[in-house]
């Protein structure tokens, strides 16, 4: 199996993390966006939406869609519940995490550490850092009374979350003012097999 991807992007470290937790056997091949590598005419042939990451199965699928792999991934695992309506908490968190969480604080942490904070985005930082706040209060409520995500159980929901959350002072997000997330945080870091997003 063959994972294109960035660690330092959080979707594409969630699937690093769910490999080494799972001991899942790949082939990890380097992708820069800064360098323009998902526009290459060889990229776009495994995936035309140009985006990171992408997983070529052995039987030489293409998967796309960070949580999607990540579902594939893990699916036969305990990080998937059993339960029915368990996966359905999960997906509900899946789903937060790509429409409520990630654009807000992946962007803001894209446009502070990796664009230097240019003028021209300053009013638009200034939103996502508002929107992102929105997402992890939402968080910080549940963890307050809950271990994990779903069931008080490690699943993929936490994974997906946890890959930006746990980087989002990069983006300018103060997490000492999450005292549930931040103990949520040291949870999932204590995990046997857990990998940083440095390696």
């Amino acid at each position: 199996m063959k994972i294109y991807g960035d660690v330092y992007s959080g979707n594409c470290y969630k699937l690093k993390l769910i490999c080494t937790l799972l001991a899942i056997e790949h082939e990890w091949i380097p992708v820069d966006i800064l360098k323009g590598d998902t526009r290459s005419e060889k990229f776009l042939a495994l995936n035309p939406n140009g985006q990171i990451p992408v997983c070529v199965t052995d039987r030489g699928d293409v998967l796309t869609e960070s949580n999607a792999i990540l579902y594939y991934l893990a699916q036969d695992s305990h990080y998937w519940p059993n339960d029915r309506l368990a996966q359905t908490r999960v997906l509900e968190w899946q789903f937060f995490e790509q429409y409520s969480h990630e654009p807000s604080i992946a962007v803001a942490r894209f446009i502070k550490l990796y664009q230097g904070m240019p003028e021209d985005r300053k009013d638009e930082y200034q939103a996502k850092l508002k929107a992102g706040y929105r997402a992890l209060d939402l968080m910080e409520k549940h963890l307050s009374n809950n271990s994990f995500l779903v069931d008080n159980n490690c699943s993929i929901a936490d994974i997906s979350l946890f890959a930006y959350t746990h980087v989002a002072t990069e983006g300018g997000f103060e997490l000492s003012d999450f005292p549930a997330i931040e103990a949520w945080i040291a949870r999932i870091q204590a995990l046997e097999g857990f990998i940083s997003m440095a390696g």
